[in-house]
C-alpha cells in the first residue's frame, strides 16, 4: 500500500485530500494502480472556513471534517505536526491525547496555511485578532460583553491595525456589530471605529483602481482614519499611536502582516519573503522529491508574471492539484497542471457595499448591490465543500477551476428552486424576483476570504 499525507485541514489540505482520492479512481478506472491509502492530519475537527471570520458568530463559521472526509474514504488523524524528515520520508505528530506520532509517507502534500505575525509592544496580550477561530470567536465573546463595562468614551470604540483586505473588511462590519450590542443594552454610548496603517493611503495593497470606493464607504460608514503610523502600546482601555495620540478603546484588533506557516521551514526547498514553498506547475516542492505544497504554504506562478496570494480563491484549486498529483505519480499515471482562473477580487465593505475587481490591475467592474450580492454568493456558497455525498465531493474536486464550480452550483440552485416553484399560481409570480436561496452552508453543517474566489478570501 502506497501512503499519500496531507498535513493541513483548510481548503488547501481538504482539497489534496479528495483530488488524491480522485486520481486513484480515475486510476482504479483505467485498470491499473495499486491500494492507496490517503491520510489528513489536523489539529481540529473542522473545516474553519477563514475568510468569514470577521462576520458577526464566528464559530458557526466550520464545516466538520468528517461531513467531507469520511464519505470519500479518507482517513483522518486529530494531532499536531510537530517535524518533517523528508530524507526518511517521516512526520512526527503529538495526538490529541499527547501520544507521540512518527508518520511515513510515499507522498507528502504539505497544506498547514499561514498565520497572523502578532505584534510585539507593550500591552500586545490585549489586542485582538481574528486570524483563527478561537481568536474570532473570543473577539466575538468580548464584545458582547461589552454592556458589562462601566460606561466610558472608549466602551464601544474599537481600533482596527491594518487597512489592507481583512482590516477594511472587519472595520466596515464592526461598527454595526457594536451598534446592535449598545442599542440591545440602552447604552446611549458612541460607537466609534479608528482603522489605522502605516501607509499613507486605505488599501495600498489593492491598489489604486478599488481606493475610490473603499474611501467613500468609509467615509459613508463614518470611520476614522490615522494613516501613516500605527499602534505602539495598548491596555484594556486605550490604544496609544506612534505619534503620540492616545485613543480610548476597549477593543483594538490587529490585521497586519501573514507569513505561511512555520512547517515551511522544515522542508528544504526554496522560499520566498513570505515563507512559502517554491513549486512548480504540478504543485511539487522546487528540489525535494515526494513532496508537495498547497495553499498559502506555497507560491506558484499564474498569469502574467504574476503569483498567486494567500487566499481561497488560489488555495482550492492548488489543493486539487497538489493532491491529484501526488497520488498519479504514486500510480503511475499523467499529472494535471496547476489550473487557475484570470485574478479577481472582492471586498465586503459592510453596509456600504462591496466593491469587484479584475486583473491585477484590480479594475473595478462592480460596486453596490450587485457586488455585495457576489460577495455573499462567495462566502456562503461557492467556497464550500459539499458533505456526506462522496460523488457530489468528488464531482467538486474535479472542478479546477473556481469559476466551473461558481457556474455549476448556480446552475443546481436555479434548477432545484425551479422545481420547487409552484406553477401557474399568484405566488409563483409574486417571487421570480431573484431571491437568493437559502444558505447552503446551514445544510453543510455550518455558516464558517478571503474573498478572494473568482466568478465572481486569508486564505486556507
Amino acid at each position: 500500500m502506497k501512503d499519500v499525507l496531507v498535513i493541513g485541514g483548510g481548503f488547501a489540505g481538504v482539497w489534496s485530500t479528495a483530488g488524491a482520492i480522485r486520481a486513484a479512481r480515475a486510476a482504479d478506472g483505467a485498470g491499473g494502480g495499486e491500494e492507496l491509502r490517503v491520510t489528513l492530519v489536523s489539529g481540529g475537527d473542522d473545516l474553519v472556513i477563514r475568510p468569514r471570520l470577521y462576520e458577526d458568530e464566528p464559530e458557526s463559521m466550520r464545516v466538520p471534517l468528517d461531513r467531507v472526509l469520511g464519505p470519500i474514504g479518507v482517513r483522518r488523524l486529530t494531532a499536531t505536526v510537530t517535524g518533517i524528515d523528508t530524507e526518511a520520508r517521516t512526520v512526527r505528530a503529538v495526538g490529541r491525547e499527547g501520544s507521540a506520532l512518527t508518520l511515513s509517507y510515499d507522498k507528502l502534500v504539505l497544506a498547514t496555511g499561514s498565520r497572523l505575525v502578532r505584534p510585539t509592544f507593550p500591552g500586545a496580550r490585549h489586542v485582538f485578532d481574528i486570524d483563527t477561530l478561537p481568536a474570532a470567536a473570543a473577539l466575538d465573546h468580548h464584545l458582547r460583553r461589552l454592556p458589562r463595562r462601566r460606561p466610558s468614551d472608549g466602551r464601544y470604540t474599537a481600533v482596527v491595525v491594518g487597512a489592507g483586505f481583512t482590516g477594511l473588511e472587519i472595520a466596515t462590519v464592526l461598527g454595526e456589530r457594536l451598534r446592535t450590542i449598545a442599542d440591545r443594552h440602552g447604552g446611549g454610548e458612541a460607537v466609534r471605529i479608528v482603522l489605522v496603517d502605516r501607509a499613507e493611503v486605505l488599501g495600498s495593497e489593492l491598489g489604486p483602481g478599488p481606493r475610490p470606493v473603499i474611501d467613500a464607504a468609509i467615509d459613508e460608514l463614518k470611520i476614522e482614519r490615522r494613516l501613516g503610523r500605527t499602534v505602539s502600546s495598548a491596555t484594556t482601555e486605550e490604544a496609544v499611536l506612534s505619534d503620540g495620540e492616545i485613543i480610548p478603546a476597549a477593543t483594538i484588533i490587529w490585521t497586519a502582516g501573514m507569513i505561511a506557516s512555520p512547517l515551511t521551514a522544515q522542508i528544504p526547498g526554496e522560499r520566498d519573503r513570505l515563507g512559502r514553498l517554491s513549486v512548480d506547475t504540478h504543485m511539487r516542492v522546487t528540489g525535494v522529491p515526494d513532496v508537495y505544497a498547497a495553499g498559502d504554504t506555497a507560491v506558484a506562478a499564474v498569469e502574467d508574471g504574476h503569483h498567486t496570494i494567500q487566499s481561497c480563491q488560489h488555495a482550492q484549486p492548488m489543493g486539487k492539484c497538489a493532491g491529484y498529483n501526488a497520488a498519479a505519480e504514486l500510480l503511475g499515471t499523467a499529472l494535471l497542471p496547476f489550473a487557475f482562473d484570470p485574478y479577481s477580487n472582492t471586498l465586503d465593505l459592510g453596509s456600504a457595499g462591496a466593491v469587484f475587481t479584475n486583473g491585477w490591475e484590480r479594475t473595478v467592474t462592480t460596486t453596490g448591490p450587485e457586488a455585495k450580492t457576489m460577495k455573499q454568493n462567495i462566502n456562503t456558497t461557492w467556497i464550500y465543500p459539499s458533505v456526506d455525498d462522496p460523488e457530489q465531493i468528488l464531482a467538486q474536486a474535479s472542478r479546477l477551476l473556481n469559476s466551473e464550480h461558481a457556474a455549476a452550483v448556480t446552475a443546481d440552485h436555479t434548477l432545484a428552486a425551479a422545481r420547487a416553484r409552484p406553477h401557474g399560481n399568484a405566488d409563483d409570480r409574486d417571487h421570480r424576483d431573484g431571491s437568493p436561496s437559502p444558505d447552503p452552508a446551514r445544510h453543510a453543517g455550518g455558516h464558517d476570504g478571503d474573498g478572494r474566489f473568482p466568478g465572481g478570501g486569508p486564505r486556507a
